[in-house]
């Protein structure tokens, strides 16, 4: 009962629902009672209008009641149904039971008109009329038998009611849920949104009363998406003006390195050219971040796999060869898909820079594509330590890399790879390249085929 109190509280829905079916049963259950009665009573009038006929009958065709005295009532008649028509005086009474069918023992002092009486403990509906002969005549029957016409009576005009409110209630029900079916449609369309798609819903298909929501939702859309905006702006502005002076210190460090100096000053001279490339790198790859987040995206082209493959390990082979690792594409197998040529590039090389750092020397690189039900997979596959299942959420996140390694990054490869992925509808999935031992990385990217 309290959860039921609960949602009722909570839902609008449940609480419109249970508010309209309470009054739609409080009102049915009003008028079946008074439909009850009034055809109950309207029963009754006509059983006793019965008796009138029968007594205005005798009196214009000036019949005896003794024709009905003598025969009492016809044996095979049902005794509950009879109408008993007998003259009212004290020659007339008779000591015989009731139920024998005699002339009942009514008192001779009742006026004329409709009286309820106890008869043998039997209740009758008796009518007095003086006749325009002077005789007085009583026309008498058993109230019992009245009743049950009048309530059967009574329920066929309640057996409507009984009938229609339940449906009456499911209807309601049902009306309300299509309702508020826009509402529901709204908040679907609003969740199944990526986070890059700011664009402002339609209100043409919206009730009046939930437009103003529609309209609420749009602009808060607009100044989200002006405040990623300005975010990405500042970004790309930030890296492009530190781009001059770290190239700048990049130029005079090589300088520098041209002079005559000691063992100690020429390694910590190594150690600031790292670190100023570092940086490069960095701000490199804040820029591509800032590019794939962009809500514009790249007009898509056939792209050969292969051709992704080879123009990427133009840029890296010489970085692979100076750590001794092994890098290649395994098969002969191409795979066109439909794609921005610069995405899938920015996606392969951030992969493949991430498994040449962390595959250690002496180890192998190697790239594969193959169809999976209608998508193109591509795979790279290195020898490292792998990422283990507690970490494979939280590499994604920008900055973040995963604790002990001791490479050097700036953990927004994978960053960018997920951002491009979620515009371009791909899937990205991280397993082990050796389930067993549980170590090396096979990263599998999941794009549409052209068809």
């Amino acid at each position: 009962m309290a959860g039921f109190k609960k949602r009722l509280t909570e839902s609008i829905q449940l609480r419109l629902s249970f508010t309209l079916s309470l009054a739609i049963l409080i009102v049915a259950v009003a008028a079946g009672v008074f439909s009850f009665m009034s055809a109950f009573e309207e029963a009754h009038e006509l059983q006793d209008d019965v008796l009138r006929q029968i007594a205005l009958l005798m009196d214009r065709q000036h019949l005896s009641p003794g024709l009905f005295v003598n025969d009492g009532y016809l044996k095979e008649s049902d005794e509950e149904s009879r109408v008993i028509v007998q003259r009212l005086d004290n020659d007339a009474q008779s000591s015989t039971g009731v139920n024998v069918g005699k002339t009942l023992p009514l008192p001779t002092t009742l006026l004329d008109g409709l009286n309820t009486l106890e008869v043998g403990d039997e209740p009758f509906r008796v009518l007095v009329r003086t006749m325009a002969t002077g005789e007085r005549i009583a026309i008498a029957q058993g109230t019992a038998f009245r009743d049950e016409i009048a309530r059967d009576s009574a329920l066929y005009a309640v057996v409507p009611f009984l009938i229609l409110v339940p449906i009456l209630l499911l209807l309601v029900a049902n009306l309300v849920r299509k309702m508020f079916h826009p509402i529901a449609v709204l908040a679907r369309e609003i969740d199944q949104r990526a986070d890059q798609e700011l664009h402002p819903l339609s209100e043409n298909h919206f009730p009046t009363e939930i437009r103003p929501f529609v309209v609420a939702i749009n602009r808060l859309l607009a100044r989200v998406a002006q405040s990623m905006e300005i975010q990405r702006r500042f970004v790309a502005d930030a890296a492009h003006e530190l781009r001059s002076p770290l190239t700048a210190l990049s130029l005079q460090a090589e300088r520098l390195a041209e002079a005559e100096m000691s063992d100690t000053a020429h390694k910590r001279l190594g150690s600031l050219r790292q670190g100023i490339e570092r940086n490069r790198n960095l701000l490199d790859q804040l820029l591509t971040l800032a590019k794939v987040q962009s809500s514009s995206e790249p007009p898509k082209s056939s792209v050969s796999v292969q051709h992704i493959y080879r123009r990427v390990l133009e840029d890296f082979v010489p970085l692979a060869e100076a750590k001794h690792i092994d890098i290649g594409v395994e098969g002969d197998q191409d795979v066109q898909i439909q794609v921005s040529e610069l995405d899938m590039i920015t996606v392969v090389k951030n992969l493949v820079d991430n498994a040449i750092r962390y595959t250690p020397e002496g180890g192998r690189v190697d790239l594969s594509v193959s169809t999976v039900k209608g998508c193109a997979v591509l795979r790279i596959r290195d020898t490292g330590p792998g990422i283990q299942l507690s970490e494979r959420e939280r590499v994604f996140d920008p900055f973040y890399r995963v604790l002990g390694s001791d490479q050097i990054g700036s953990g927004l490869g994978l960053s960018i790879v997920r951002a491009i992925s979620e515009r371009i509808g791909a899937e990205v999935r991280l397993t082990f390249d050796n389930e067993v031992s549980q170590s090396g990385l096979c990263v599998s990217v999941l794009v549409s085929i052209v068809e």
